[in-house]
This record gives C-alpha cells, sequence and structure tokens, in this order.
C-alpha cells in the first residue's frame, strides 16, 4: 500500500465513521436503535448505492466475531454485578430453556407456513432468537423502567448468545439426521460449562494480576481490561467452549473488581464498543444486496411475526412461570425482545459453510431484523407507560452526565432541566443539595453564569453541579427526586431513587 492509498483509505473510513455518528443522531432522534442508522450507511455505500463491492462472507463472519467480542467484553465491564446478582437466575434460565423454547415454536411455525424443511427451519429459528441489548436500550435510555427489568433483560442478552452461536454451528454443518438432540444438549451445557469457568478464571487471574502490577502510566490499564476479556474469548474458542460466554463473564467479573483507573477503563470500554458496533454493522450493510432481498419479504414477514408474537412470548412465560416476575413486565419482555447485529452475524455461518438455501437465510433474517425493529422499537416507551412501569411523561425528568476530576478527587454533574421536569420554577437553595456539593454554573440559552439564592430554574436550563464522590450519589438522588416532586419532594416521600416506583409522578 502506497501513502496516496493509505491517506485515501484513512480519510474514507474517517468519513463513513462520522457520517455513521451523525446517522446514529437521527435515529436517536427518531426513536430508533442506532443500528439501523449504520445498517443504512453500509447499504448506501454497498454493489446498489455508491457500488463499493464487498461480497466475502467469511470475512464479515471473522471480523463480526471479533467485533461481537469486543462488544461482549464492553458489555460485561459496564454492567454492575449487584444489578445482575438477584436476576441471574431467571436470566440464565431465559437464555437457555427460553432459547431452546423460541427455536421451537420459531421452527415449527416456519415449516408449517412456509415451504422449507426442518434443517432451514431449525437454522432459521436459531439464527434469530438472539436478543440484543444495545438495541433495546437505545430506545429506552430515556425511559425510567424498573432496575431489575433492565438488568433481566441485560443479562438475558449478555448470556443468550452463546447457545444461539452452538446451536446455528450444529444446524449448519450437519445434517438433521446427524443431529441427536440428547447429546446436542450435554454438549452445549458442557461448552456453556467449560466457556463460563474460562471466563470466570482468566478475569479473576486478570484481577490478581492488576492488583499487583503498577503499570507505568494509567492509559494502559483500560488496554490490559479489555485485553484480557478479549482473551477470554480466545482460549474458549481454542478449546472449542463458549467464547461468546467467556467474553461477557471475563468483562463482568474485571469491570466489578475495583480495579485502579475504573472510569477510565469504562470510558475506553465503551468507546472500542461503539466502534465495533459502527464497523459491525456498516460492513454488514455492505454484504447486503438490496436489490436480492424483495423476494425475502414474505418469508421475513413470517418468521417474524411467528417469533415477536408466538415464540418470544412463550418462552418468557415458560421460562419465568417458577419466578415472581409480574405478568407486566412479562408482557414488556416479550415485546422488548429486539434483534441486533448478532442475527445477522449467526446468519454468515451458514454461508461460510455452504448450506443449502443459505443466501435466502442470510437475506430473510437481515430484513426480519430491520423491519421488526422498525416495528417494535417506537412502541417499547409506549408500551413501557401502558404496563405503568414507566411514568406517563413525554420526555425524562432529568439527565445526568458524570464527568470525573480525578486529581481534584471531585465530581461534576451535568443536569438538564427537561419539559415537564419539576425542577421548573424551583430557586436554588431550595434543592438543598447535602454539603459540599454546591451549583457552580449555569447555562441558559446563550447566556452563562454563576448562580445565587435568587437564581431560578427553568426549563432548558443547564447545571454544573460540583460533588466529592462522598456525597455524589445523595446529590444524584436529591436532584432526581426535586425533579420528581418539586421542592417538597421530602414531604411527598420520593427519596429519588433511580428505582422509581411505577406510580410515582402521577399525581
Amino acid at each position: 500500500m502506497t501513502l496516496t492509498q493509505l491517506y485515501v483509505t484513512l480519510a474514507i473510513g474517517t468519513g463513513v465513521l462520522l457520517v455513521s455518528v451523525a446517522a446514529a443522531r437521527l435515529a436517536a432522534r427518531l426513536g430508533m436503535p442506532v443500528l439501523l442508522a449504520y445498517l443504512g450507511v453500509g447499504l448506501l455505500l454497498g454493489q446498489d448505492g455508491l457500488g463499493l463491492p464487498f461480497d466475502d462472507a467469511a470475512l464479515a463472519q471473522a471480523l463480526g466475531m471479533a467485533a461481537l467480542a469486543v462488544i461482549l467484553v464492553e458489555g460485561g465491564l459496564t454492567t454492575d454485578v449487584k444489578d445482575v446478582r438477584p436476576v441471574l437466575a431467571p436470566a440464565t434460565v431465559l437464555a437457555t430453556l427460553g432459547v431452546l423454547i423460541s427455536v421451537g415454536v420459531t421452527a415449527a411455525a416456519t415449516y408449517l407456513l412456509l415451504d422449507v424443511g426442518w434443517q432451514m427451519a431449525l437454522l432459521l429459528g436459531a439464527i434469530v432468537s438472539s436478543t440484543d441489548a444495545a438495541a433495546v436500550f437505545a430506545v429506552l435510555r430515556a425511559v425510567p423502567l424498573p432496575k431489575r427489568l433492565t438488568s433481566l433483560v441485560e443479562a438475558e442478552s449478555g448470556l443468550n448468545d452463546a447457545p444461539t452461536f452452538i446451536l446455528v454451528l450444529t444446524f449448519s454443518a450437519a445434517t438433521l439426521e446427524a443431529v441427536q438432540p440428547l447429546p446436542l444438549l450435554v454438549a452445549m451445557l458442557f461448552q456453556l460449562a467449560a466457556g463460563g469457568v474460562i471466563g470466570l478464571l482468566i478475569g479473576t487471574v486478570g484481577v490478581w494480576l492488576l492488583r499487583r502490577l503498577t503499570l507505568p502510566t494509567s492509559g494502559l490499564y483500560p488496554i490490559a481490561i479489555v485485553g484480557c476479556g478479549v482473551l477470554a474469548y480466545a482460549v474458549a474458542g481454542l478449546t472449542q467452549t463458549s467464547g461468546f460466554l467467556a467474553a461477557y463473564l471475563a468483562g463482568l467479573v474485571l469491570g466489578n473488581a475495583g480495579l485502579p483507573h475504573r472510569r477510565a477503563t469504562r470510558s475506553v470500554a465503551e468507546g472500542l464498543g461503539w466502534i465495533a458496533q459502527i464497523g459491525l454493522f456498516v460492513m454488514l450493510g455492505l454484504l447486503v444486496t438490496p436489490s436480492e432481498l424483495p423476494g425475502s419479504v414474505v418469508p421475513a414477514l413470517v418468521v417474524g411475526a411467528a417469533l415477536l408474537l408466538v415464540a418470544r412470548p412463550a418462552s418468557v412465560l415458560v421460562s419465568l412461570a417458577a419466578f415472581r416476575v409480574p405478568l407486566r413486565e412479562q408482557v414488556f419482555l416479550s415485546w422488548a425482545g429486539l434483534r441486533g447485529a448478532v442475527p445477522i452475524v449467526l446468519a454468515t455461518i451458514p454461508v461460510v459453510t455452504g448450506a443449502p438455501g443459505s443466501d435466502q437465510v442470510f437475506n430473510v433474517v437481515f430484513l426480519l431484523v430491520v423491519v421488526f425493529t422498525v416495528i417494535q422499537a417506537p412502541a417499547l416507551p409506549w408500551l413501557a407507560r401502558r404496563l405503568r412501569l414507566a411514568p406517563h411523561r413525554l420526555g425524562p425528568d432529568l439527565q445526568v452526565e458524570l464527568a470525573p476530576l480525578d486529581a481534584m478527587d471531585a465530581d461534576l454533574i451535568h443536569v438538564t432541566v427537561e419539559p415537564g421536569s419539576r425542577l421548573q420554577g424551583v430557586y436554588l437553595p431550595e434543592l438543598r443539595l447535602p454539603p459540599p456539593a454546591a451549583t457552580t454554573l449555569v447555562v441558559r440559552g446563550p447566556d452563562t453564569f454563576v448562580p445565587d439564592q435568587h437564581t431560578r430554574l427553568r426549563v432548558g436550563d443547564q447545571l454544573v453541579v460540583l460533588t466529592t464522590p462522598r456525597v455524589r450519589e445523595a446529590t444524584e438522588r436529591r436532584l432526581r427526586a426535586v425533579a420528581r416532586a418539586g421542592r417538597l419532594a421530602g414531604w411527598f416521600g420520593e427519596t429519588g431513587h433511580p428505582d422509581p416506583a411505577p406510580t410515582a409522578n402521577r399525581r
């Protein structure tokens, strides 16, 4: 590669990255997961768009698996184990028994409604049975759902990629006559158990080493921690066990061990996760040829409808029957089973192995992900309010963003007064923030000023609150309480807990 070719490649690559970021902003305004924006960029660049040729399914599969490894490590690093622990049992059942039920019901519906054999029906069912938490939270990030519910969705999505991957490999590489249910189940349980042990072991060893090693610069800690997670994925893959589960659990152990520079590590991991997602979805958009999609519309609608209306609700109801999960939360979980990157990447496996009808399978899965994301995603906030899982409010009452000041042992909290928030009209002293927290700056339209005791908050105001790590949580809770119930929040019993009661704010 010459220097000129290098410059052209870098210019095109960064241009695609920036366009993808801008498209993500547009998708967020429309209430759609950002994956659709990235897929759209890939389609525009592809053979039926600007004409960029890309049809190497094997390369797409390899890069896709690598991107998924980074995404899963990032998911584990940014997940609080205290939130996951109470829902670990139902999430595990959903990710195992629920996957099997979803595969079976979807395959049966596909076999009965479409002119396909059981082999392709089971393959399709296995590919589309993995949920995508990133797609869900991209839509619900502004809707205050119960913490238990969001943790359940997140844990399920981190765990269910592994069994679906095993099933897809099985149905892609072997004839249906050669597949024996009991040996397959035993092999699946072994791969999951062994992959989980590898992930926990490498994560624990990584924690032990990083606590005893003093690295020369703080920037090396995030690299070492993410590297440990990717190492777990690779080792599990080499031993023919579940790399997906190993990567997620290794990230979970490393992210909750209290290692040095935890905040910087999470920021770096999130950045790497975003790069992986952008690259993955743009690449998958490039791999698709839109002119070949019309013939797959009807099968995609049939399979997607069976999955959304029958298979997913059945898997949720049966899997959670032994747990005390309210029916309305089960209804929400049934609708919130969005599909994202994993099914499209898994659809490349039969293409690479040369399974019969694999091109048709890939097109069906691609259309199913896009169409049913458009159908499901915009309805999720509305459904959460209808089921009384979130306050009846058009938008968030408080946006909080943390900016660490490690050298000063202080934190900056950025607060935006949203429409409908009861921060509107509150005088600054009425916030009664725990000392030594203080509001140091207010941005109001084009004006920026230091507030005083006569400052009264308005919609659109942006506040900069300086606090210390010791009282940061109490400060956030007080701000959240006033945003929900006004200056007399304490009299109304509003504590500002991040997981509000479903009936809060509906006086």
